[in-house]
């Protein structure tokens, strides 16, 4: 299995409390918190502690927390080998927690480098692997080419269009083979409106699931501590069953016991699941009920 995951890498700061804050309101938080994130690094390394070989091609500052953020993905068994240091800062991320839902603000930083350049370097791996995740936390244009060089080889191109770009989505959905999307998301790609009749999307439901145009793949139960990188254990899995050989929906129920399990550890990166801890899960329950 050979994964190649083109995107973000953030040091994220989360904050927990008990609800958003409303306009020109000052609220006290429960407590904050450092971990790995960015949804290119957080899909990179789910396959890898899924067991794929999993490149990531992105870039980070030459800071500490870059540092920092490459030891941890290397320590995940991701091959970081394609990330570029720049100059600007590392990306960062602010996830606000709360118990019964998280929002994320982001700024780019380091991120907003990853372009073309880095999909050329990177073009002869992603052909040669089975599938590449491509995400919205980097430019439209790296990611297009990196796109164009997975459908030269022919490698499965999935797309987790978060946030919708309408420009990404404009120039990258006619190059994929599988969206995977939230509600939000597939309205916001609706409006834009390009074609998407060429490629399967899958629309992800949080706690109830994953629906695959008239069928609902039901989730597993779950106590959610943090729901952060959840969507990118998800995809992560996803990728990580399609290039196994499974079927699509075969896959959604892998992708679904990831994404079970990734909710009950605080962090993005450090609630990517073991290849265990999600085989045991589908073992205890083979299917979570019948299609609907």
């Amino acid at each position: 299995m050979r994964i190649v995951s083109f995107g973000s890498v953030n040091y994220d700061l989360s904050i927990w409390m008990d609800r958003f804050p409303g306009p020109d309101e000052t609220l006290r938080a429960q407590r904050i918190e450092a971990f790995s994130g960015g949804k290119g690094a957080n899909q990179a390394t789910a396959a890898a502690r899924l067991g794929a070989v999993a490149h990531l091609a992105g870039c980070v500052g030459g800071d500490d927390r870059g540092r920092w953020l490459l030891e941890e993905l290397k320590s995940s068994g991701v091959d970081t080998s394609l990330v570029r240091i720049v100059e600007e800062p590392t990306g960062t991320a602010v996830p606000l927690i709360t118990p019964s839902d998280v929002c994320i603000v982001v700024v780019a930083g380091a991120n907003a480098s990853t372009g073309a350049a880095d999909a050329d370097t990177a073009a002869e791996t992603i052909a040669a692997a089975d599938v590449l995740l491509l995400q919205g936390e980097v430019g439209a244009a790296g990611a297009r080419k990196a796109a164009q060089a997975a459908r030269s080889g022919g490698t499965t191109v999935v797309l987790n269009p978060a946030p919708v770009d309408p420009f990404l989505v404009e120039v990258v959905v006619p190059l994929a083979d599988v969206l995977v999307v939230n509600r939000a998301e597939q309205a916001q790609i609706e409006v834009i409106g390009p074609d998407t009749g060429h490629c399967d999307t899958v629309v992800t439901l949080g706690g109830r699931g994953a629906q695959i145009g008239d069928v609902l793949v039901p989730s597993y139960p779950a106590a959610v501590v943090d729901p952060t990188g959840a969507g990118d254990a998800f995809c992560g899995a996803f990728g990580v069953a399609l290039a196994e050989g499974r079927s699509l929906i075969e896959a959604v129920r892998f992708a679904n016991a990831a994404g079970a399990l990734s909710v009950q550890t605080p962090g993005a990166q450090p609630s990517m699941p073991s290849r265990a801890a999600v085989d045991a899960l589908l073992d205890g329950h083979p299917s979570p009920g019948p299609p609907a």
